[in-house]
């Protein structure tokens, strides 16, 4: 399936603690600023759970928490002035 559409699955050596890292820093920073403020610390059912994962990312992670990997600008920012820069070349 992923050749079908120009991809590779990644597949990183044994026992490598970094290939998944950026992925598992963004679900710890969602476990702890989303999951962990829930009362009692999970959601009733799966589908909430989703709607709150989305209307996280979609109006705080990526339009507005700054991300200092990134220079401190949020990730919509971020690439609003990527695709700036590269429309400008």
């Amino acid at each position: 399936e992923l050749r079908r559409h120009g991809a590779l699955a990644s597949m990183g050596s044994v026992a490598d603690c970094y290939d998944n890292a950026m992925a598992e820093s963004v679900f710890a920073t969602i476990e702890c600023e989303l999951f962990d403020q829930q009362p009692r610390g999970r959601f009733e059912t799966r589908r909430q759970a989703k709607l709150a994962v989305f209307d996280y990312l979609e109006t705080f992670y990526n339009p507005r928490r700054r991300h200092s990997s990134l220079g401190q600008v949020s990730p919509a920012r971020f690439e609003q002035a990527h695709t700036a820069r590269k429309a400008a070349a």
